[in-house]
């Protein structure tokens, strides 16, 4: 299906978006692409993300977008290291939650919390990341007062070098004819501000039950989790990284196992896809991103929204990405 986008911050380069309705209006986190002179590998070295600014939008097609600005920056966070990649928000008894992904003074990638009284912020950090916390990509879903975390992503995202929470001494990728690595979700603590349990795996299952393999690059998880409902179903998105795609998965609870269904989103301009999934005033909307407005550099990236359609049985129409 091809439908109309909107680049939505087109004198800057956003990438990342996590967007969530508060006070009635959309609000998108956004993570910020700087150029950092670094030349471009699989680890993300380019990625030189020092800064969150957070944007508000009351109409999605039309509005006027709102910048906030800075809401968080690697040098407020005592334990930072560098790189300040996707985060997302959310908000419990009047506070607002930034879960993020950071690099420590290790290198290694860890999950911060930062608090806000506003949902544009500033945030202000806690001293140290999450006990047990690991990769990054962030997404949060609350249900009955229950907050659910979503992370991992990798190469970059460094989800390889752990195998049931623990670091392993060398990153490990399993067979193509192995199961995938997964996703991780974990219920949050009451206070927000750490794990409640283990984190667990997000299975994706195929048409047979099967989990999916590491070889099929088209279906399997690499990166970028996302969790919504739709009448009555758990919608379980995600980027296969090196085969360009959003795809999605549904299951009947918040940590799945979750069902592959098809794709939301086939291949951009740009090496990555990263998206959020929100329903605002009737319609539910798409909000990603691509390397059109930079010249398909795939570390400057631009902030992107349409309008996202399901079909009489609640499948989500593929978008076409190409559509310029």
């Amino acid at each position: 299906m091809k439908t109309p986008k909107r680049y939505l911050v087109p004198e800057d380069f956003m990438a990342d978006p996590s967007v969530h309705v508060f006070n009635d209006k959309l609000y998108i986190y956004p993570s910020h692409d700087w150029e950092s002179g670094v030349p471009e590998n699989d680890n993300g070295d380019h990625f030189n993300m020092k800064d969150y600014h957070v944007f508000s939008l009351d109409d999605v097609m039309d509005g006027k977008m709102t910048d906030h600005g800075v809401g968080l920056r690697v040098e407020d966070i005592p334990w930072a290291g560098r790189q300040l990649w996707d985060c997302d928000v959310t908000c419990k008894d009047g506070k607002y939650y930034m879960y993020f992904p950071l690099k420590d003074k290790n290198d290694i990638f860890r999950i911060g919390v930062a608090i806000s009284d506003k949902p544009e912020g500033p945030f202000i950090p806690e001293p140290d990341p999450i006990r047990g916390s690991y990769s990054m990509d962030i997404a949060v879903f609350e249900e009955d007062g229950k907050y659910y975390l979503y992370f991992g992503g990798l190469w970059g995202g460094q989800l390889q070098r752990y195998k049931d929470n623990k670091a392993l001494e060398c990153a490990t990728f399993p067979a193509d004819d192995e199961p995938a690595i997964p996703s991780r979700v974990v219920q949050l603590t009451d206070d927000m501000l750490q794990f409640a349990e283990e984190p667990k795996p997000v299975v994706i299952l195929d048409e047979e039950g099967i989990p999916i393999t590491a070889g099929d690059i088209d279906r399997r998880f690499f990166e970028a989790s996302w969790l919504h409902k739709y009448n009555g179903k758990y919608y379980f998105s995600y980027s296969t990284g090196n085969s360009h795609r959003l795809c999605y998965a549904t299951g009947d609870n918040p940590y799945g196992p979750f069902t592959y269904q098809g794709v939301i989103l086939t291949p951009v301009v740009g090496w990555t896809t990263h998206h959020s999934i929100v329903e605002y005033k009737g319609k539910w909307y798409l909000f990603h991103h691509d390397s059109v407005p930079s010249g398909g550099r795939t570390w400057l990236r631009s902030l992107k929204v349409c309008e996202l359609q399901y079909d009489k049985d609640g499948k989500i129409i593929t978008i076409e990405g190409l559509d310029e």
